[in-house]
């Protein structure tokens, strides 16, 4: 049976990223691989093990690159969280840009917000019990 198993993308700050997933998102790292002749590191992070099924996002660093051109494709990624007027609080006190106030989706009831990760992700999160 297949099975998802993460989401990448590329990050022009690969310390950065890391902590923002994993310190102010609550991630776990769960791997890492530096490939010197590659020219690039992957670190996976995640709430839970790939193997789980659970949502698992590569942050892929190409050694030199800073920025990256995002297009108009990419829409964003969704985490379930229990309050997201308080992670709104605690990511905005650590300076992340919060691109949606908190506050019910448009024509619904269900809480939402979106921050920008460090290189301009945009992530929703999305209140759940």
């Amino acid at each position: 049976m297949p099975s998802f198993l993460h989401t990448m993308i590329r990050v022009g700050d690969l310390d950065r990223s890391v902590d923002f997933y994993t310190r102010l998102l609550g991630m776990k790292e769960l791997r890492r691989r530096d490939v010197p002749d590659g020219k690039y590191t992957l670190v996976f992070v995640g709430y839970d093990e790939e193997a789980t099924g659970a949502g698992v996002i590569e942050l892929t660093y190409n050694y030199g690159v800073t920025q990256y051109e995002q297009g108009t494709a990419f829409g964003h990624l969704a985490i379930g969280i229990p309050d997201v007027y308080a992670t709104c609080e605690t990511l905005r006190s650590a300076g992340a840009k919060i691109t949606r106030e908190p506050g019910p989706v448009k024509f619904g009831t269900t809480i939402i917000a979106f921050v920008e990760d460090p290189d301009g992700y945009k992530i929703e999160l999305i209140q759940r019990a």
